[in-house]
């Protein structure tokens, strides 16, 4: 599946948390439609307008029969802020889909699974729960925020159970995600959040000999493989972010 350009209109943009957007834009009929992992690359400005580089956004639902994407995100700087001032009828340009997301079909088959995931890193995980519900599959989902969670309704129809840990405690388990996860009890783990959380993650497979898949994020300016500034060290050599991946086996890329 190659990565196409296109000019899309915004469909409506939310906001679930103070610094969270969920922004849904319509797709040409003849676009190509993602899969759970993929990712684009945003923009909303000129070529020659600052930010430099466009913004790859996860996908974090899709509806095929209304044609349109739904990228969950959080306002970190520029190129963000500018994403965040969108509203119903605006243009922007997205390329995509991006990278090799999970294996879906593969990851239903294998029996249990758990979906992990941390803050702004559940973005991928509906579609995720989505996509494997429709394999037969209900996952498992356990995630941690910092505080207040968000958007996790829409989860419910396609997970086993939802576990939630918060670093404050004002909901769930007061502590790590890390401490919900008993991967003897699954046959798979995918993960996608902040890179401490996920090393814990793969530590925690890797002493159960449980397999685990993590979705990573790292910096990047094409998001097609050209430039190599995406590049992260692996077991097996240098690999791009983007084009490899972003779905890698954990042992893999982190250090166990």
């Amino acid at each position: 599946m190659s990565a196409t350009n296109c000019n899309v209109r915004v469909l409506r943009q939310s906001a679930p948390a103070p610094d969270i957007r969920r922004l849904t834009v319509a797709l040409p009929r003849d676009a190509q439609m993602p899969h759970a992992g993929q990712f684009y690359m945003l923009r909303a400005w000129a070529a020659n307008e600052s930010p430099v580089l466009s913004r790859p956004i996860s996908v974090h639902d899709m509806d095929p029969e209304e044609g349109s994407l739904t990228f969950l995100y959080q306002i970190k700087g520029e190129g963000t802020q500018k994403l965040a001032a969108l509203a119903w009828g605006d243009t922007l340009t997205i390329t995509g889909p991006c990278g090799n997301g999970f294996d879906v079909a593969a990851a239903a088959k294998a029996g249990k699974v758990a979906v992990v995931g941390g803050g702004i890193g559940t973005a991928p995980l509906l579609l995720l729960c989505k996509q494997l519900a429709d394999a037969g599959c209900k996952p498992d989902l356990m995630v941690g925020f910092r505080d207040k969670t968000y958007g996790l309704d829409e989860f419910v129809p396609f997970c086993g159970k939802i576990d939630v840990a918060t670093d404050t405690g004002a909901l769930g388990h007061h502590g790590l995600v890390t401490d919900l996860l008993d991967p003897t009890a699954y046959d798979l783990v995918l993960t996608c959040g902040p890179g401490v959380m996920m090393r814990g993650v793969a530590k925690l497979c890797f002493a159960a000999h449980t397999p685990c898949l993590a979705s990573l994020e790292n910096k990047m300016a094409c998001g097609l493989g050209a430039c190599l500034g995406c590049t992260c060290h692996t077991k097996v050599g240098p690999k791009t972010v983007c084009k490899d991946g972003p779905v890698f086996p954990a042992e893999e890329v982190f250090e166990l």
